[in-house]
């Protein structure tokens, strides 16, 4: 498949979720994510994304907002075969256009369901409609053929892709049938994200000082689940170049937050503390009461041979100092005696133990909890405050806090 020479260059780009579930909560727009991504890979600045509900009159809108700023828009959802699947009449509308049927579309979504052994519905038929701006995507994923429509808006060259809801479907199709319909900027995208635990976003902005008000290479700070992220973007006409442009500036923010920085790009906490572990030939055993077995789950996760993980007792109910004592005449009076003990009992060489969860009197209010590390080399403590509040939100705090102290002492003991 190759680009038509007189296909309009994109530069710009935006995206399109369709469907009302998205703006009730029911489902979460990841497919947004992964069509931004792709095209900001190869030079394709997405500046705006936009979810609209099933109603042919807003989705109309949301594309004429999209058509006056955008070379591309890309929509995701509202391919399938109910009258509440309105892309395809809003594309058509938008266009001036009359949808009709492509008998080779209808003879591929017959056989489709030929082949599972079913007869198709009669109202799948509408999945086989095309208009004359439009060139079918194939889709042997789903029943819905995509759409790429070229066409003129007030004079300048545009297209919309539509592309199925389904991520199983859309990825494929994107990867297979749009990108390489595209005329893409000569431009590539190199970039580098610092992960930092242990401090804010705010106190993160405030290190990095003035280089975040710089454009190319860039760097932004993003919130997320497992701590502080800071992203340095940059352009350029080859891969090579973008990282000579953006390498220097990722250095420099390494070090304004080495102190605060854990991982990279892809890495996460759980599987850098299980590859140090396998790296020095050492055994973790792990007691837990306010992660209430979060952090065991997690480091399995990790670790499916369990080669590193020697085991864990969680005391959400019954004090798993009760249960460690048991087994011994230790008197486990501190958290650091849990550790210890629970590392003697499975007979590993570094033991975590998470405390349980106390209220903070006073302004404010909120509670702490306690984790120690006890290693070879002796043991570390630390005390986690959060605002007053339970659930998966604070379980998942805790964990972060013990996988990260974890992962320090590992280091540090190198």
């Amino acid at each position: 498949m190759t680009t038509s020479p007189d296909a309009p260059l994109i530069r710009r780009a935006e995206i399109l979720a369709i469907g009302t579930e998205l703006l009730l909560g029911e489902t979460v727009d990841t497919n947004g994510a992964r069509i931004a991504a792709r095209l900001a890979e190869h030079g394709v600045d997405v500046y705006w994304s936009m979810r609209v509900g099933d109603n042919l009159t807003r989705i109309v809108e949301a594309l004429e907002v999209g058509l006056a700023r955008s070379d591309l828009i890309v929509t995701s959802g509202g391919l399938g075969p109910t009258d509440d699947d309105l892309t395809r009449e809003a594309i058509a509308e938008l266009v001036g256009e009359t949808p009709h049927v492509d008998p080779e579309l209808e003879g591929a979504l017959r056989a489709f369901f030929e082949r599972l052994g079913r007869t198709m519905p009669e109202r799948n038929v509408k999945q086989a409609w095309t208009i004359p701006s439009c060139t079918p995507l194939d889709n042997p994923n789903g029943t819905a053929p995509g759409w790429f429509v070229r066409f003129s808006y007030k004079g300048s060259p545009r297209i919309i892709a539509a592309l199925p809801g389904p991520p199983r479907e859309l990825h494929p199709m994107l990867e297979e049938q749009l990108l390489p319909r595209l005329a893409l900027p000569d431009a590539h995208l190199w970039t580098r994200t610092w992960k930092t635990s242990g401090i804010g976003e705010s106190h993160v902005a405030d290190l990095l000082g003035d280089v975040t008000l710089q454009s190319n290479p860039s760097v932004a700070t993003y919130a997320r689940e497992d701590g502080v992220h800071v992203r340095i973007a940059a352009k350029a006409e080859d891969a090579a170049q973008a990282e000579v442009l953006g390498r220097p500036m990722a250095d420099r923010v390494f070090e304004l937050l080495e102190a605060h920085v854990w991982g990279r790009d892809d890495e996460d906490l759980a599987s850098l503390v299980i590859a140090s572990l396998q790296r020095a030939g050492a055994r973790l055993a792990v007691a837990e009461r306010a992660s209430a077995g979060r952090l065991a789950m997690t480091l399995a996760a990790a670790d499916p041979e369990r080669g590193a993980l020697a085991g864990s007792v969680v005391g959400w109910r019954v004090d798993a100092r009760d249960v460690l004592a048991s087994s011994s005449d230790a008197r486990l009076d501190s958290l650091t005696d849990v550790a210890d003990e629970v590392k003697t009992f499975f007979a590993a060489d570094a033991a975590i133990a998470v405390g349980e969860l106390r209220p903070v009197d006073g302004e404010g209010g909120g509670v702490q909890v306690d984790v120690a590390v006890r290693d070879a080399s002796g043991v570390s403590t630390e005390t986690l405050s959060l605002p007053g509040r339970s659930g998966p939100w604070l379980r998942d705090r805790v964990v972060l806090l013990a996988l990260d102290l974890l992962r320090r002492r590992l280091r540090d003991s190198r």
